[in-house]
């Protein structure tokens, strides 16, 4: 299969399978589940390649049954250590400057989408890229119960790690899908920042009303919008 190119080379899903192997994509499903600094690696893309050359006993071959397994479990131990990093961290985390690879911005995003879905946001966060590696830190400096938490996680760790990585097995037998790789990668990563790209659309929806409110009586309320809320 040909190399997609969607953004720098070494994040190419087929060339991180093709240079680090299985390992490499349990560091990488673990390290986007929970840590910090692995918001920007590639998910969606890698699990379905991954379920891709499983299934055609290209780069990795191992049963497909137990690279699911492996998987899964990374993305289960990821999200416990995010939680635990989140427990830790409390607050301070929402103090935390804007860095290079932190953005306070994504941890607001992360936790406005888990006071909007609860407990659910665990298994929902899985398929939306940036929001599942900040939602089980989010979940740990909320206290969530954490009976409630694995459950949770548990569950969005099979629907997600499992069920992409099955479905590019799967998918990986058509003709049509192999020969045309790229262009459902491509489909894959629009299908993945949907909900971000919905979000924003929805927040700004309801940001706009409250703008024109203040010219209308500009004596009356001195201190403009910003008192509104």
């Amino acid at each position: 299969m040909d190399a997609l190119a969607l953004g720098p080379a070494w994040l190419d899903p087929e060339h991180l399978i093709q240079t680090f192997g299985l390992i490499g994509i349990l560091a990488i499903v673990f390290a986007e589940s929970g840590l910090l600094i692995g918001f920007f690696l590639p998910g969606d893309s890698l699990l379905f390649t991954t379920g891709m050359l499983v299934a055609a006993g290209e780069y990795l071959h191992y049963p497909l049954w137990l690279v699911c397994v492996l998987i899964v479990v990374a993305a289960i131990l990821g999200d416990q250590a995010g939680y635990v990093f989140g427990r830790k961290a409390g607050p301070a985390l929402f103090r935390r400057p804007d860095s290079r690879l932190f953005k306070q911005e994504n941890v607001v995003r992360a936790h406005a989408f888990f006071e909007r879905h609860g407990p659910k946001a665990l298994v929902l966060a899985r398929f939306v890229p940036i929001v599942r590696t900040f939602t089980p830190i989010v979940a740990g400096v909320g206290r969530m119960h954490y009976r409630t938490f694995v459950t949770y996680n548990v569950l969005g760790a099979v629907l997600w790690g499992a069920g992409v990585t099955l479905l590019g097995a799967a998918l990986g037998r058509i003709a049509f899908v192999r020969d045309n790789i790229e262009l459902m990668l491509v489909g894959i990563v629009l299908l993945s920042v949907t909900p971000i790209v919905v979000e924003f659309l929805r927040a700004r929806r309801a940001a706009r009303p409250a703008a024109p409110s203040a010219p209308s009586a500009p004596s009356a309320v001195p201190s403009g919008g910003g008192t509104e809320r």
